[in-house]
């Protein structure tokens, strides 16, 4: 209640009136609490009076008590130091005696040791002399050992003395051993029975000195045991290369004979291991004398049968003693050779066999020709496979030749084989001969890949390279050609090329088909790259190759365009031959325009179904861009045209356009189309333009030629004076007023002229200069409507009335060839 108004609680406490009357009983309440409280103060007084004299006294003993502890502290202190003093007079003489004992055990251990030493080398002495090897083994293990406690009194004389001594009775066994190991093979083991278990005792000994010795003793073995092998095969009979096979069984059969002999050498010594090592390099070298001393180059059979064997023999060596892994997988066994020649059956042969051989030691579980294989061979690494038949790979060359050949003979069969047609039921539209192709190179690819892996695998690949673009050459020249006549070879231009419907699919499948080999030889590059060594993947490349197809499918689609170009001569030939200047009226579109059409129809359905959206769109690309210009320029060979002859020549052109633009869906590929409709209706609106300035009024056919064809050039405009009928003395004044333009007089007084250059689908300007007007005057829309009525006399005719039935029907279209005619 400290921090309540003491108003506040009487208030609370007398709230009324009534509750006044207990204001005694509260007042009594309070002064006894009050008399409480001062008896509970006075006696916490005294308590602190005297316990503060009581703390006094107990501060006094208490530092009385420290003060006796540290004097006791002291007093031990010193004990201490006496204690300490008293027990290094005691143990100074133990220490002395300590020390004696240590060097007296020292020298009773080294006069003990000196001693078994001078009798261990004493008894050496006597076993190397009486050739005891198996124990000279044992005890020289123990005179090592000995002689290691001495290495720190090497200078006293009496150690030197032994330590010379020990190294001759050392040099002594050598001797012995070596003398004894040369009798191995001389045939004294069959007729001293205990020569072999000598010998195996000497190896102990071997063991037991430096490993020097060792590897001295295994290099004389093994140059003993292959010094009859290099005089056989070095004379001159056996020194060629089709006796290599018996190479590889004289080892064998050397190692077969002796090893039951050559089991008294420890196992860690790895005597035909070794010895085969030995076996391979100078067999190489043999080899490689062999085939750099030939004249000639060797025979195809004979020098893939003795790398076939090699490989063989090294295969064999490389399961025996794990050296090295083959980091590719083997050739199958089910391949066939074809090769050529007088030689082809043994060849083939040759390739079988390894492949099946190879089948046979594919994957992680083999069998072991020779025993099992010890994992603890030493330099478990040494790759075996290489080692002999990499001498083969400089002189390879006439089997790469060989498999050219084979190749290119595989490739003429295919193509006079070939039907140029597809099998009924395929789906991939390309012809057979290009999978029977790459069969043959995957055949042969995988026959060298088993043969060797660097230089003469990469000349393979340049030969796969030669033979690829000699198919491409091939499809190249099964195009169909153009006339080679007087008239081509004059001009240096082809003639025309004609083409039948079977022609136009021929041409199809060769599309298809480079369009397969520019894929698959991209595959084979990756596949070869994969294969062939390291140093040489970087260079396997068949750009060039694919650049040769993607050239043949670009002359391809360009023959197929003139194909169909050609098709459209004698259509265009009937247009010019079309009397366009004594047609009486306009009628239905012109029998010209239904013989394109019939020409398309027959066509385009078949070429969009064989032909993949890519290209199918490239040629659309190349017809549009031909034939638009085209008929452009074959309405100037008409010899004249009248008013007539040019409304219905411009709805002869509005078919042909509608025929055009309709060519994607009448092809089913319609992804493009935007495209190309664009470039159709830009190209074919030049010669509705063209039309519409030949319909224009002579005073102003040239205001209507610069407003319409504003790139036109000036003998353009006088031939299309000519389609007019105007006379020659006509033709000058107009020529004169023409000229006085310039180049570039059309474009200040024809404000639509931007227009018509940048929307190629415009039929014609929106807005076109009077030239009765003042410069710069510009006709509104009623003005070029009304021109446009009075483009045709004799509007009666029912063909007229036609043709403005057909342009107030575009109004109402979205787009068309009317369209901008009729725009604001």
């Amino acid at each position: 209640m400290e921090k309540q108004n003491t108003l506040d609680y009487i208030n609370q406490m007398f709230p009324t009136e009534a509750s006044l009357s207990g204001v005694e009983p509260l007042m009594q309440k309070i002064h006894s609490e009050i008399r409480r409280v001062d008896a509970e103060i006075l006696t916490a007084v005294r308590q602190q009076s005297n316990s503060g004299t009581k703390a006094r006294e107990d501060l006094a003993a208490a530092t009385s008590v420290v003060q006796e502890l540290m004097n006791k502290i002291r007093e031990i202190k010193t004990k201490a130091e006496q204690s300490e003093t008293m027990v290094q007079e005691i143990c100074r003489d133990i220490k002395k005696l300590d020390f004696a004992k240590k060097h007296i055990t020292t020298t009773i251990t080294a006069l003990h040791r000196l001693t078994m030493l001078v009798s261990a080398v004493e008894q050496l002495q006597v076993m190397a002399s009486k050739r005891h090897y198996k124990e000279a083994a044992a005890q020289l293990e123990a005179v090592n050992q000995l002689c290691s406690h001495f290495e720190a009194y090497r200078d006293i004389p009496k150690i030197t003395e032994l330590r010379e001594k020990f190294k001759s009775i050392k040099q002594v066994l050598k001797s012995h051993v070596f003398s004894d190991f040369s009798s191995l093979g001389t045939g004294k083991e069959t007729e001293e029975s205990n020569l072999l278990q000598q010998l195996s005792d000497a190896s102990l000994v071997v063991d037991a000195l430096e490993p020097s010795v060792r590897e001295e003793l295994v290099k004389i073995f093994c140059n003993r045991e292959l010094t009859s092998y290099q005089q056989i095969f070095e004379g001159a009979e056996l020194a060629k290369l089709d006796k290599t096979e018996r190479r590889y069984a004289w080892i064998k059969r050397r190692l077969r004979t002796n090893e039951e002999i050559w089991k008294i050498f420890p196992r860690s010594w790895h005597i035909d291991y070794l010895l085969c090592i030995q076996f391979c390099k100078l067999t190489r070298s043999q080899l490689v004398e062999i085939l750099v001393s030939m004249k000639e180059k060797p025979d195809v059979a004979t020098l893939l049968t003795a790398l076939q064997r090699t490989l063989e023999f090294e295969e064999e060596l490389a399961e025996k003693f794990g050296g090295g892994t083959r980091s590719k997988d083997a050739v199958d066994d089910n391949e066939e050779t074809e090769m050529s020649g007088n030689k082809s059956q043994t060849v083939s042969d040759i390739r079988k066999k390894y492949e099946k051989k190879l089948a046979t030691h594919d994957g992680s579980q083999h069998e072991e020709l020779h025993g099992e294989k010890d994992s603890s061979v030493p330099g478990a690494g040494f790759n075996f496979r290489g080692i002999i038949s990499s001498c083969f790979e400089p002189h390879l060359s006439v089997y790469i030749e060989l498999e050219e050949k084979t190749l290119l003979d595989s490739l003429e069969k295919e193509m006079l084989e070939e039907t140029w047609e597809i099998e009924e039921g395929s789906q991939t539209n390309i012809l057979s001969s290009s999978i029977k192709v790459f069969v043959i190179i995957r055949r042969s690819l995988k026959r060298c890949s088993a043969l060797t892996r660097n230089q003469t695998l990469f000349n393979l690949f340049k030969a796969f390279q030669k033979v690829l673009k000699a198919y491409a050459t091939k499809l190249f020249a099964r195009l169909p050609k153009g006339g080679t006549g007087i008239v081509a070879a004059a001009t240096g231009i082809e003639g025309q090329i004609k083409t039948s419907d079977k022609d136009e699919r021929v041409i199809c499948y060769i599309v298809n088909t480079a369009e397969y080999c520019h894929k698959t030889c991209g595959e084979l590059a990756d596949n070869v790259s994969k294969l062939i060594d390291a140093q040489f993947a970087d260079r396997v490349d068949m750009s060039e190759v694919q650049d040769e197809f993607s050239a043949v499918i670009t002359k391809s689609l360009i023959t197929l365009v003139h194909g169909i170009e050609t098709k459209f001569d004698s259509e265009m030939a009937a247009m010019s031959r079309v009397p366009w200047s004594t047609l009486e009226s306009v009628g239905d579109q012109s029998d010209y325009v239904n013989g394109i059409n019939l020409i398309l129809t027959s066509s385009i359905p078949v070429l969009g179904s064989l032909l993949s959206p890519i290209y199918f769109q490239f040629f659309l690309d190349k017809l549009a861009s031909s034939l638009g210009p085209r008929f452009y320029l074959n309405v100037f060979k008409c010899k004249q045209i009248s008013e007539t002859g040019a409304q219905q020549m411009l709805l002869d052109t509005q078919a042909v356009k509608t025929i055009l633009l309709e060519i994607p869906s009448l092809g089913k590929q319609t992804a493009g189309a935007a495209s190309y409709s664009k470039f159709v209706s830009r190209e074919m609106s030049k010669a509705e333009a063209l039309l519409k300035v030949i319909l224009s009024p002579i005073d102003s056919v040239a205001d209507t030629y610069c407003a319409l064809l504003p790139e036109g050039t000036l003998t353009e405009f006088q031939r299309l004076l000519e389609l007019k009928g105007l006379k020659k003395a006509d033709q000058q004044s107009i020529l004169d007023d023409f000229n006085k333009r310039g180049s570039g007089i059309c474009q200040p007084t024809i404000m639509a002229s931007s227009v018509v250059t940048s929307t190629p689908n415009t039929s014609i300007a929106p807005t076109i200069t009077n030239a009765a007007a003042s410069p710069g005057a510009i006709i509104s829309r009623e003005d070029v409507l009304t021109r446009a009525a009075a483009l045709g006399r004799g509007a009666a005719t029912n063909g007229f009335k036609r043709f403005l039935a057909l342009t107030e029907a575009a109004k109402d279209r979205k787009d068309g060839p009317f369209r901008k005619l009729f725009n604001g």
